[in-house]
């Protein structure tokens, strides 16, 4: 049997897909750097050496949006697509969890 199938990307420019792209690239990244979530050193100081870039490349996802007169977001077709793209749980991920039960 095939999983269910994902509900569709919304629409969106090729500057947007990008910020949302590089967007989760650094969620990711500072879910791995998480000392709350983290088993050791060594993966949180490689998701921090490439952090760097992929912040650089949010930046420069912004910047072309920006020089292109994409001055607004638009945040409901944006959350639309982080949800489409587990967004939520990768999020999850940058949080601290809940105390535990021992």
């Amino acid at each position: 049997m095939l999983p269910p199938e994902l509900p569709p990307l919304p629409a969106l420019t090729r500057a947007e897909g990008e910020l949302i792209d590089r967007y989760l690239e650094v969620v990711d990244l500072v879910g791995r750097i998480n000392p709350a979530r983290a088993s050791d050193t060594y993966g949180g100081l490689r998701a921090a050496q490439a952090l760097v870039g992929s912040a650089t490349a949010l930046r420069e996802a912004l910047t072309l949006m920006h020089q292109r007169g994409e001055s607004a977001v638009c945040a409901p077709t944006l959350a639309r697509a982080l949800r489409v793209l587990d967004g939520e749980r990768r999020a999850e991920r940058v949080t601290v969890p809940p105390p535990s039960a021992s």
